[in-house]
């Protein structure tokens, strides 16, 4: 089996399991970038290891070579492009196209009476409904998304990222994550990851150590990360006086920040629905934090069970992101049992091994004529589920 992924640019996240592919499929695995990384990312070390990838092709270095090796696999992953002219000449030859997606609709689902975008819609996805085309959803509302514009009935499927994943003795962690304050009591250590931006909220991490710090709790705040509200949230510190509390540690590499989070108890997620994924997620799961998140980022309905394996608040609501927040740092029975169940989801499914595994397998029954999804997580079946019922989704009872 010949099997290429097609996207704008490889990152961290995607590095993972695209080398275990490679190892199941050596040469008859590429992954095809079709551009260059965007400064600020590649500022963030995002783009540190392209070069050593030996699957790696780029597009616009080498175009003629990959637009044959995109028509000629037998399988092709399109996730990421926005221009269709990459996608159309396999559609048009009624060959297997696999596309990983992101939400059709974001900023409201409301947008899906656009005339003009429904025609759109059409034109790429409604009109291939019949045909060997098959949806990945990267987050829990691409599925909704999708059925309202009708396209790939039962042919969505659960995906996401999977960045690295490492395996501890968790004994040894939960020590590393132990902090003392000068008066010898637990100091919970609480991370804040990311880019400084309206969309992610990083406002509620300082309001919420303005709060700890009025209840007297012994805490530290780690903000890692930049950008456009940098300025902002460094005053809104000063102006609370959190200076001991808070440290700022600016844009950090990928491998600085899995640090912090070995050494968080808690990890803040605080995005609203414009975060169609949020790969800090499975790698602050992964090390094992106490996880409080808002029900509209992409990937929590998938990996979190609220009371589970992490706590998720409603989506805007800060009083009860704060009370969750207050809940956990009295709690470090909780804590603990959170992060624990937290790294057994990671290790167990959502994984780059256990992802390659079994995309894999669906490929190959592809091949063979047959859909054959996974009973849960990765590559299984897509719930419909709208934004406005992600919240009450990760209450359920599995």
């Amino acid at each position: 089996m010949k099997l290429t992924i097609v996207s704008n640019y490889i990152n961290h996240h995607q590095i993972p399991m695209a080398s275990e592919l490679y190892a199941k499929l050596g040469e008859n695995f590429t992954f095809i970038q079709t551009q260059p990384m965007e400064e600020d990312r590649v500022k963030m070390g995002w783009g540190s290891e392209i070069s050593s990838l030996p699957y790696l092709k780029l597009y616009y270095e080498r175009p003629q070579e990959c637009a044959e090796l995109m028509m000629d696999s037998d399988i092709v992953v399109f996730g990421g492009i926005e221009d269709e002219s990459y996608i159309k000449p396999r559609l048009q030859a009624g060959k297997i196209v696999i596309r990983a997606s992101e939400r059709l609709y974001r900023e409201g689902q409301w947008k899906a009476i656009s005339p003009r975008g429904l025609k759109k819609k059409h034109e790429d996805h409604t009109q291939y409904k019949d045909a060997p085309v098959y949806l990945l959803c990267h987050g829990a509302y691409v599925a909704s998304d999708f059925q309202i514009i009708k396209a790939y009935p039962n042919k969505k499927f659960k995906w996401g990222y999977f960045p690295e994943v490492k395996e501890y003795n968790l004994e040894s962690l939960f020590l590393r994550k132990l902090h003392l304050d000068e008066q010898g009591n637990t100091c919970v250590r609480i991370l804040w990851a990311g880019r400084f931006l309206k969309l992610k909220h990083p406002e509620y991490a300082i309001n919420i150590a303005r709060y700890l710090t009025k209840e007297g709790i012994s805490f530290h705040l780690d903000m890692v990360g930049g950008g456009e509200m940098d300025e902002k949230l460094r005053r809104m510190t000063k102006k609370y006086h959190l200076d001991q509390e808070v440290t700022f540690h600016g844009y950090q590499s990928p491998k600085n920040v899995r640090r912090f989070m070995e050494e968080a108890d808690i990890f803040l997620f605080t995005s609203n629905y414009l975060e169609g994924w949020g790969a800090v997620l499975n790698e602050s799961m992964n090390s094992a934090c106490a996880v409080v998140a808002g029900h509209g980022i992409g990937a929590v309905p998938f990996l979190i069970q609220d009371g589970k394996n992490g706590l998720v608040y409603k989506n805007g609501r800060y009083e009860e992101f704060r009370d969750e927040v207050l809940r956990l740092v009295k709690d470090e029975k909780l804590r603990q049992e959170l992060g624990r169940q937290a790294y057994e989801t990671i290790i167990r499914e959502w994984n780059p091994r256990e992802a390659a595994n079994r995309l894999y397998t669906f490929c190959e029954g592809l091949l063979e004529g047959q859909v054959i999804p996974q009973e849960s997580g990765p590559l299984s079946i897509a719930p419909v589920i709208s934004p406005k019922k992600g919240y009450q989704y990760t209450k359920r009872e599995v």
